[in-house]
């Protein structure tokens, strides 16, 4: 939890703490980022104005080293704070003021969602046979590895955008509406504005790309939602 509100931190840890979660604490950007680094936590709630480093600085230097989930909050109006946030490898964003316990829920909606250190856990006699990967076009998603290719080159995506793209790619011809996007990503009891979607949907095709215009993967069906292209203009 890394926020220079005292009070709030330290309020927002004790829940955690009740709830069974190894919690630790940090009021100033730059200390945050060593101690992200020295603990290699599963989720880092982390405010967007910080002393030392702000929330969007640290958020792009543990992008260097973790792939922990990253729950961003702000205070700030401004939405292109929200979307600068979200660009640098956040995975989802609450405004201030919120109730505790809505935080609470988000934090376990994302502690269901397996760390690909634990999806490797398990011996191998007791993994499940391994998903083939999805193939799309040039592009290739290796789901048991979560590694993506696009012409033989790795394509580098957080933990979110990842699941966006292979909750798509497994269904393919289906269009997805952002409510069922979120369902299979962020889980049924998540709630907040759904056009986080949007934005992270905007991520993926950067990274492969593509943008609004030129949808080879990943494409808009107007009113409704997003499906999975044929990797074709």
């Amino acid at each position: 939890m890394v926020d220079d509100e005292v009070p709030l931190a330290e309020i927002v840890g004790s829940y955690l703490t009740k709830d069974g979660y190894e919690v630790h604490l940090s009021h100033d950007g730059l200390a945050a980022v060593d101690l992200i680094r020295g603990v290699d936590p599963d989720i880092v709630v982390l405010d967007l104005g910080l002393p030392g480093l702000d929330g969007i600085e640290v958020c792009r230097r543990l992008r260097t080293f973790s792939d922990c989930y990253v729950l961003m909050l702000t205070a700030r109006a401004e939405e292109i704070d929200t979307l600068i946030g979200l660009s640098v490898g956040a995975d989802d964003y609450m405004s201030k003021p919120f109730r505790p316990r809505e935080l609470m829920a988000r934090i376990a909606a994302m502690m269901r969602r397996p760390r690909r250190e634990a999806e490797h856990a398990l011996p191998a006699a007791a993994s499940a046979p391994g998903t083939p990967p999805l193939e799309v076009g040039a592009l290739r998603i290796d789901v048991d590895a979560r590694e993506v290719f696009l012409e033989g080159q790795e394509v580098v995506l957080t933990r979110t955008e990842f699941d966006v793209l292979a909750a798509l790619a497994s269904r393919p011809g289906l269009v997805l509406s952002r409510r069922q996007l979120i369902d299979e990503v962020w889980g049924g009891d998540w709630y907040g504005d759904e056009h986080l979607v949007d934005v992270h949907v905007l991520h993926v095709r950067q990274k492969l790309g593509d943008d609004g215009i030129r949808q080879r993967f990943v494409r808009t069906v107007r009113g409704v939602g997003y499906r999975i292209g044929t990797g074709e203009q």
